[in-house]
């Protein structure tokens, strides 16, 4: 906590004086409220003793609060799509979720703070070595539906068929009980799904890179956008975003954007 507390106190001589144009565009209620993808399990690994979320992006959120001088509100959505159709509704102040321009209706994301790697898993026996075996007429690929990576594949398969489903578990019963070709998804969480299905293998490389950011309403005075932004940059130069991923047991499964 101590290393946590300097580093956001190094961060604030590396922004510009928080101003009430931008208190406003961020948390116009005094409070910020943070809206928390709660299935991502390498951004928010577990709860504090009081029951909130902890982990990286309840992290940062906690960051910007300190900085802000207010108290942070989680506001816990069962998956990135549901934080993304909140924003519509002015359910949050800040979201956090990987940036896509799928979510950009509603939403302003700034640059990423950190990213995790996407790829695939195949069966034993399969042919698929790489991505550039992946998307090729016949192969089926499960995927958890709304996910950024899904979002990426919506936009780039132009020949396999994508089968999508509601959560990350539910894809992978599928891939196994339906004998698809393919399972797309995080590389941290297909090695471990790969540790449970004899002779699966991850191809070679990766098709995206998830980039992780934050967003704020688009409606809301763009002041508050240029703010977070340079609060995001400042968390990379100052450390901030490799603390939380050490501090919170992820290192080498999320690895600060560039």
């Amino acid at each position: 906590m101590s290393d946590l507390v300097a580093i956001v106190g190094k961060m604030e001589s590396l922004l510009p004086p928080r101003t009430d144009e931008v208190q406003n565009a961020l948390a116009p209620s005094g409070i910020l409220r943070a809206g928390i993808n709660l299935s991502n399990f390498l951004l928010v690994t577990g709860k504090t003793p009081a029951g909130a979320p902890d982990g990286v992006s309840p992290g940062m959120a906690k960051a910007l609060g300190r900085i802000l001088n207010c108290d942070v509100e989680y506001v816990c959505f069962d998956s990135p799509g549901a934080v993304a159709d909140a924003a519509a509704q002015e359910r949050w102040d800040i979201g956090n979720i990987g940036a896509d321009p799928a979510r950009a209706e509603f939403i302003t994301f700034t640059d990423a703070y950190c990213e995790i790697e996407s790829t695939c898993l195949v069966p034993k026996g399969s042919p698929i070595k790489s991505f550039n075996d992946v998307d090729k007429p016949g192969i089926t690929i499960a995927t958890k539906q709304r996910a950024a990576y899904t979002l990426w594949l919506e936009r780039s398969i132009k020949h396999a068929e994508l089968k999508q489903f509601q959560s990350i578990d539910a894809s992978f019963d599928a891939f196994v009980e339906q004998k698809l070709d393919v399972l797309a998804g995080l590389k941290p969480r297909l090695l471990d799904d790969s540790a449970r299905l004899q002779g699966s293998t991850i191809i070679s490389g990766k098709f995206t890179s998830v980039q992780q950011a934050i967003g704020t309403l688009r409606k809301r005075d763009m002041t508050g956008a240029a703010f977070l932004q340079k609060f995001v940059k400042a968390a990379k130069i100052a450390g901030l975003v490799q603390c939380l991923i050490d501090t919170h047991g992820v290192t080498g499964k999320l690895s600060v954007a560039s």
